[in-house]
């Protein structure tokens, strides 16, 4: 089940989202979103990352 959350971030950060979407990258916002945030949970888990 989906869940619609709102978030806020920087301009410059929100026009290289879009311009991956516009470049067939990504379906949508949330699709890169989704992903991005699965990508850093899998390497927190992996201790890629310090939280």
């Amino acid at each position: 089940m989906k869940v619609k959350v709102s978030i806020s971030m920087d301009t410059h950060t929100l026009e290289s989202v879009e311009q991956k979407i516009k470049n067939g990258i990504f379906r949508n916002k949330s699709h890169f979103i989704e992903l991005a945030t699965q990508k850093y949970l899998d390497e927190v888990s992996r201790g890629k990352h310090n939280v």
